[in-house]
């Protein structure tokens, strides 16, 4: 008699779906619902150490919490038995939800049970974030890189596996270049994927990031300054260095906003820090009219 060998571990595949789908259910007990689904006790569960996500946005927890609250939770969250044993369970996929089911006070939660490794732990993690959009850009950066660096995925693979294009896929990594200051301000939410893509060939992106944030600039206006920057020759024909603005010009910047009723921008004369311009930026011809009343 022959024993069956163990089925080898495998790749995501066909994508989260597939891994979810495929993975062999763990051996269910009392309680079980539709689906594979149980209720566990909410105590029993613990977050997953491979989790990707940082930051979980408050407004979004308290929005979810008032929902599970009305609603119960709608969808189970995914678990696998705790390597460390004692009854307990790690959540794979749902920990948002699991967090809400803590807030709003629930004693027990439906999970799908699956015996996941190490590996496929890490993989569902990232995947159903990103397939979710669940994660800001530097989150998501991290873990293609993670599944690149334990898996050794190409970028293709990535891309079939999590549903994006390539050329996303190598733009999102490129972020991991940006200095540490710029990768947190993303991460907080200060800055958008879009500037920080637009501040990958800055010269000083520390710089420029600490200014878009101070003065609120879209990643166009932030793109048009760092062009600007480039390109503004000092005096022997070098390049004009770029320095943040200090307070008073952020303030003055502020008050002149306030007066005209549109986005004002004062940019100092590389050659000659006495000289500059003051830039007006009006949407349409009626706030154009506005500024000139208001103007005189």
């Amino acid at each position: 008699m022959t024993t069956a060998k163990p089925a080898a571990p495998r790749g995501l595949g066909r994508g989260l779906s597939a891994l979810l789908g495929d993975a062999p259910p763990a051996q269910e007990a009392q309680g079980q619902r539709g689906n594979g689904a149980r209720l566990i006790a909410i105590d029993l569960l613990g977050p997953n150490p491979f989790q990707p996500r940082r930051q979980f946005d408050e407004t979004d927890l308290r929005e979810l919490t008032e929902s599970v609250r009305a609603n119960g939770i709608l969808q189970p969250i995914v678990v696998r038995p705790d390597p460390r044993g004692q009854g307990r369970f790690q959540i794979v996929a749902g920990e948002r939800r699991w967090r809400s089911a803590q807030r709003a006070g629930l004693h027990e939660v439906p999970v799908v049970v699956r015996d996941f490794t190490d590996d496929q732990s890490l993989e569902v993690a990232i995947v159903e974030n990103v397939q979710r959009a669940g994660l800001n850009s530097i989150e998501e950066a991290l873990g293609y890189q993670a599944l690149i660096d334990r898996f050794g995925y190409t970028q293709d693979k990535l891309a079939e596996n999590v549903g994006k294009s390539r050329s996303h896929i190598a733009n999102t990594l490129r972020l991991l270049q940006l200095p540490a200051e710029v990768r947190r301000l993303v991460e907080e939410g200060k800055l958008t994927a879009g500037h920080a893509r637009a501040l990958i060939t800055a010269k000083d992106p520390v710089a420029l990031a600490r200014e878009a944030v101070a003065r609120g600039l879209s990643v166009r206006e932030m793109e048009a300054l760092a062009t600007s920057l480039r390109t503004t020759p000092a005096k022997g024909g070098r390049k004009a260095a770029h320095a943040p603005k200090d307070v008073d010009t952020l303030r003055l910047e502020k008050d002149l906003s306030a007066a005209t009723g549109c986005r004002v921008t004062i940019e100092p004369d590389g050659a000659n820090k006495d000289s500059g311009r003051v830039v007006i930026v009006y949407r349409d011809a009626d706030a154009l009219d506005e500024v000139l009343r208001r103007l005189g």
